[in-house]
């Protein structure tokens, strides 16, 4: 199926949508590196094409195959991408990760993935692949990609490659050329081992066809004049998709980081980026912090003026249908709300018009001033945070996606967007709504296809865009993906305005607002080796730290000398509380070999444990989306 609003290069596989596009958009930048504050240095389509062309043919010199792995251990940079064109046209597919990478995942992906040949950003990181290379004997080159460091002896560097691959070319080798027609969309392009902070990562198969189905469908329009900042990890699927949507539509991607983001809006002045929800939080909190310290006239206007902008706003989004429907509203209701809001609209025009100039205007400044919108992914957005930038006029559209996805299945757009949910479905995606308790399919309802909407049930998606599988691990595999249906391990709501809302995770693991992945059954684990805790369950999906929700041992407080007769009556006990949170201090720690983002930062205690059949399984698994539901109150205390 064709899209209207596609109007980049089309190609089968990745290398020769790069060919394609250094063909169409030739010297206009297509990268660009931050040199200093207010400089940014560009690379144009066709000299990263060329580079590619020469760091490949280099690669294959030295017994890089095809679709053998090759390793990339970098953020973002150029040199990460002239590594991933070189590695791509070879036919080849790259394993990336970023530079914070444990030395125990580098030993595991690296030995897992097969990978021969490993890129490095820096004399730093090499120094660390040099002490682990007696643990990865299939390693048989390390190549350094900074290029004003020096690689040590016996070390290859990217521009000795790239140099090598130049004298190859001009004496007429054009092996790239017949690696890139023997691509098949099948083949993969990348090899994605997921975040996992405890256990070991899964490596998720991505092909061509999967890239290139994210490409094509791109639901809103980008032209070649339009600028997009890279703040996000470049190894996240997330982040790369946003970048070959921008290498096909001929846009220049400009490299960011939080440090210097402020100063690079402004700069740049972005029409478009990728982004991740702590990013809009903390911008959130920025503007109210200096909406707090002006003065009472500012702070009156600015109260004013947002509140117009919210009736406005507000009534606007319902009258073009972007409201959240989860019920259904018959015609007679939807009629009734549509005058309401229509005379809303017509009261609050006329001082929102006046303020918008005033105040409004200068709060838009913020993100560079001529910003189309942002995708936001990676986690849910508060909703308070969701209404107030599109409620100012600053188009936060939010997706929803897995890396196992490509990564996205649903993402709102400027016609559908609906704060609440995450959009319409991404083009030729197929959608199921599964009971967790029965299997039963809720949503499409086939017997009767005006039923289903507005149940909640556990996500599973067929597209495209779905993975290959796991590498090496046929078990992981089928768990996930039957009969080409993936299941996304998140309980979503299909709306009545055919829009998806994600409202919790039915698997284990644990999105925090920056994007940090952790399983919580290692830490739960720990903190059930306290005397003092019976059970526990871990909390924080979409928020910025974890929280706990335990069940006292009445058994371990009278060893120490409590006389409480329940454990509903432990639950009450301050010092009780404050025994449990030191215990979680001092067993989830970093000397026990847990990560600052998996420390316990809030906790409360349950007036009674958790029972199979309410719960917990059978198998006295918990069952997470009970507890959640069930103590939803509590939960939301630990995070106010």
């Amino acid at each position: 199926m064709s899209n209207p609003l596609y109007n980049g290069v089309i190609a089968n596989n990745l290398a020769e949508m790069y060919r394609l596009a250094a063909e169409r958009y030739g010297d206009l930048p297509v990268f660009a590196s931050r040199v200093r504050s207010g400089v940014f240095k560009p690379i144009s389509y066709n000299d990263l094409y060329e580079t590619g062309l020469r760091l490949g043919t280099a690669l294959i010199e030295i017994g890089v195959k095809q679709r053998d792995h090759v390793a990339i251990l970098s953020d973002n940079c150029v040199e990460w991408n002239m590594v991933d064109y070189g590695t791509l046209m070879v036919g080849a597919a790259d394993v990336p990760r970023g530079t914070d990478v444990t030395n125990q995942e580098i030993e595991y992906i690296i030995n897992h993935s097969d990978s021969e040949v490993v890129f490095v950003e820096n004399k730093r990181l090499l120094d660390r692949m040099i002490t682990l290379m007696p643990q990865m004997e299939k390693v048989r080159h390390l190549v350094l990609m900074d290029r004003k460091a020096e690689a040590p002896q016996g070390i290859l560097s990217l521009q000795t490659l790239i140099e090598r691959g130049r004298s190859l070319r001009e004496e007429g080798d054009r092996q790239v050329e017949d690696r890139m027609e023997r691509i098949a969309p099948d083949d993969l392009f990348t090899l994605i081992y997921t975040s996992g902070t405890t256990g070991t990562p899964k490596g998720v198969m991505l092909t061509h066809a999967n890239m290139a189905s994210q490409v094509k469908f791109l639901p809103f329009l980008l032209e070649s004049n339009d600028r997009v900042l890279s703040i996000l990890p470049v190894w996240h699927s997330y982040e790369r998709v946003f970048q070959m949507i921008a290498v096909s539509n001929g846009c220049c991607t400009y490299f960011t980081s939080l440090r210097s983001l402020t100063d690079d809006l402004k700069t740049v002045k972005p029409t478009m980026m990728a982004s991740a929800p702590r990013l809009w939080e903390n911008l959130y909190l920025r503007i109210l912090k200096n909406v707090q310290d002006s003065h009472w006239i500012r702070r009156g206007l600015f109260k004013v003026a947002y509140f117009c902008s919210r009736m406005v706003k507000g009534s606007l989004f319902f009258l073009q249908g972007k409201k959240i429907d989860l019920k259904g509203r018959n015609a007679v209701a939807s009629s009734g709300l549509a005058v309401l809001h229509a005379l809303r609209v017509l009261l609050f025009l006329p001082p929102y018009v006046a303020l918008n100039a005033v105040v409004i205007e200068k709060l838009r400044q913020i993100v560079g001033g001529s910003f189309k919108g942002t995708v936001s992914g990676g986690g849910a957005l508060q909703p308070h945070v969701d209404e107030f930038f599109n409620y100012i006029g600053i188009c936060v559209q939010e997706g929803y996606g897995l890396t196992e996805t490509a990564p996205v299945i649903a993402v709102r757009t400027l016609r559908r967007l609906v704060i609440g949910t995450v959009g319409p479905l991404y083009e030729e995606t197929e959608l199921r709504i599964m009971d967790l308790n029965t299997g039963e399919i809720l949503f499409p309802n086939t017997s009767n296809p005006g039923e289903g909407r507005g149940l909640k049930g556990e996500v599973h998606v067929k597209g495209p865009q779905v993975m290959k599988g796991y590498f090496k691990n046929e078990d992981a595999t089928s768990r996930v993906l039957k009969d080409g249906w993936l299941n996304t391990g998140d309980i979503g709501i299909y709306t009545y305005n055919d829009c998806l809302k994600i409202v919790g995770r039915s698997k284990d693991t644990i999105v925090l607002l920056n994007g940090e992945n952790l399983e919580p059954i290692p830490i739960e684990a720990k903190l059930c080796e306290s005397p003092l805790i019976d059970q526990c369950m871990i909390v924080g999906q979409d928020q910025k730290q974890l929280g706990a929700l335990v069940v006292p041992s009445l058994e371990g407080f009278a060893n120490q000398g409590f006389s409480k007769e329940s454990v509903a009556a432990l639950a009450e006990d301050s010092e009780a509380h404050d025994r449990i949170v030191k215990e979680a201090k001092r067993l989830i720690s970093n000397e026990n070999g847990f990560k600052t983002f998996e420390h316990i930062h809030g906790i409360a205690l349950l007036p009674k444990p958790f029972e199979v059949g309410e719960e917990m399984t059978n198998t006295f698994k918990i069952k997470r989306h009970v507890v959640d539901e069930k103590y939803g109150d509590l939960i939301g205390w630990i995070f106010s």
